[in-house]
């Protein structure tokens, strides 16, 4: 039976999210599967992705092959460096003590990048909500100085009318 590690799509029209699975190649798209392996949000920025990479590992150990997306999902979440680690301790080359030590190594630095990327999305929105309260203090300062602008010609024009009529009830 050939297996694939594939998505499973879910959610509703427009707001897609996916599940991560190994699933026989025969099977639909969002039918029969194995083994949930994890899951994919697109919808939020980054995109949410939750995986057991161990379980991944023993899917692609076991010959499951995985969809282009899958592939890319695997990869970026390290599933594919530990199956790749893991076939050095096969040969030979590496123990697994090294393994786990350079897995949790690109582990935190992946982490590293992802909490910049979502330091810097912050940072962006707060400066754009800064930028937005500035507009707003400017449009409504000049809506306050037209106003007071407006008050005084209109008291002026008061006095002036004022300063017409006594000057007619005198003759």
């Amino acid at each position: 039976m050939p297996v694939r590690i594939r998505l499973q799509r879910h959610g509703k029209k427009g707001k897609p999210f996916y599940w991560v699975v190994a699933a026989d190649s025969r099977a639909k798209r969002d039918g029969k599967f194995l083994e949930k392996l994890g899951i994919y949000n697109p919808n939020t920025n980054p995109a949410t992705i939750e995986l057991d990479v161990d379980s991944s590992v023993k899917w692609l150990q076991n010959g499951a092959q995985p969809s282009d997306t899958a592939k890319r999902i695997l990869s970026y979440k390290g599933a594919l460096l530990k199956l790749h680690l893991l076939g050095g301790v096969r040969k030979g080359a590496l123990t697994l003590e090294q393994v786990d030590e350079k897995f949790n190594a690109w582990l935190e630095e992946k982490a590293a990048s992802i909490n910049a990327k979502v330091s810097g999305l912050e940072k962006a929105t707060s400066d754009a909500k800064a930028k937005a309260l500035e507009a707003e203090k400017a449009v409504s300062n000049k809506r306050l100085a037209e106003a007071a602008a407006a008050a005084a010609a209109a008291t002026a024009e008061q006095a002036a009318d004022a300063a017409t009529e006594e000057t007619t009830e005198t003759e």
